[in-house]
């Protein structure tokens, strides 16, 4: 008889061994925070989905919270994931598939440790659901030549941009030929934020805070070497870096997490204001809820085995309408109180938690899910389109050169 080998228990025990080692080298206790996340990062314990000598071990993505779990239970740091969100989710995995193996040495550690914070220039004042018709424009530099040492310059202007006033590097989508149709004459950089052409200004939101900036890029230098994919191939690039970001922000958490979590906590709190008919629109949203969180397990599943598609959109959608309607079911569900609000101090926060501070903050927040990270009305068309199979609209612009279209 031929013995069955348990590779996935091996390959259990083989990570608890580094996880163990790890500890070992770098006690908890007694070890800088940093100084230990650049350990994790060298032993592949980072993203164990990613390859080795990139913080990763090359295998299944699943098998992270293993290691998570088995650091947090010896008081190991974390990278503070809601600070460094943009990059985890987004600039990481787009550098992973577009980068050259010089730009993933260099980004993905100080990245990944929170050495280095990163945002997103996408939206435009007049290219934020039409991302493709954006006008910041990139140009080759004069002053660089050609070859390794040459460059762009970028002027325009950025808008709702998270984490930009404490970023060190940001993605970046320019154009490079205004004479091409749209998406087809797209570029994508990094742009080093610390330039002195770029000026960040905070956007004042409804919540009172200003965690979004619109950011003026003035003659802004970027090398050559900074750019992701082939020149004209940025709406590529671009696309692999939304599918990652709506995965993000639609993601599932456990059951009875996130804003249901919260409902259900005040349904629990104040059997005095229960009515039937509130009693019927919780278990609603309840069932809704679990549903998008096993949907979201699958997704992630799916995840783990390639590159995130379009169903992602579909996540993101669910998330922002669900969120929108338990923000305002938890406000009835407390009366009175759920008019008072905490505090509307104008501040640049460091993190946004969607389910933080009081039920008011939860119900003015949410009213940007369904914007931020695409307008679920797009998304619902790429939904139809590109999941449903469904014939797309009609459109006029396709084989437009940018330059032609009508602005």
């Amino acid at each position: 008889m031929t013995e069955t080998v348990d590779l996935r228990g091996d390959l259990r025990d083989d990570l608890r061994k580094k996880v163990e080692a790890l500890l070992a080298e770098h006690p908890p206790g007694t070890t800088e925070p940093l100084d230990f996340l650049r350990a994790q990062f060298d032993a592949g314990l980072a993203w164990v989905h990613f390859p080795e000598g990139l913080g990763g071990l090359g295998i299944a993505r699943g098998h992270q919270g293993l290691v998570d779990d088995l650091l947090a239970a010896a008081g190991a740091p974390d990278n503070d994931p809601g600070r460094i969100g943009i990059g985890l989710g987004m600039a990481a995995p787009t550098i992973l598939t577009f980068g050259t193996d010089e730009q993933r040495s260099r980004f993905l550690r100080p990245l990944w440790t929170g050495e280095e914070v990163w945002c997103q220039l996408f939206s435009e004042p007049g290219a934020g659901s039409d991302l493709a018709g954006l006008a910041t424009r990139a140009v080759p530099d004069p002053s660089t030549g050609s070859g390794t040492e040459a460059g762009w310059v970028v002027n325009g202007q950025k808008v709702w941009t998270s984490s930009a006033h404490k970023a060190r590097f940001a993605i970046l989508v320019a154009r490079t030929d205004p004479a091409v149709p749209k998406h087809a004459g797209l570029t994508y950089f990094v742009c080093d934020m610390s330039d002195p052409g770029v000026d960040v200004r905070p956007l004042r939101q409804i919540t009172g805070e200003a965690e979004f900036n619109e950011v003026f890029l003035t003659d802004v230098r970027i090398p050559d070497s900074h750019r992701l994919g082939a020149v004209g191939e940025g709406w590529k690039v671009a696309n692999a870096t939304l599918n990652h970001e709506r995965v993000a922000i639609g993601g599932g958490a456990p059951r009875e997490g996130g804003m249901i979590g919260v409902v259900a906590d005040a349904w629990r709190d104040h059997p005095e204001r229960r009515t039937p008919e509130l009693h019927a629109r919780l278990l609603w949203l309840w069932v809704e809820a679990e549903v998008a969180r096993t949907t979201g397990q699958r997704l992630r599943q799916k995840l783990a085995v390639g590159a995130p598609g379009p169903e992602g959109a579909a996540m993101k959608v669910t998330f922002a309408r669900i969120a929108q309607q338990l923000s305002g079911l938890e406000l009835e569900l407390l009366g009175e109180d759920g008019l008072r609000y905490e505090d509307w101090t104008m501040v640049r926060p460091e993190r946004v938690s969607f389910t933080g501070r009081d039920a008011g903050y939860r119900y003015l927040r949410a009213k940007g899910n369904s914007i931020e990270g695409g307008t679920s009305e797009i998304l619902l068309n790429i939904v139809a389109e590109r999941v449903l199979g469904l014939p797309a609209e009609a459109r006029t612009d396709k084989d437009v050169p940018w330059k032609d279209l009508e602005r």
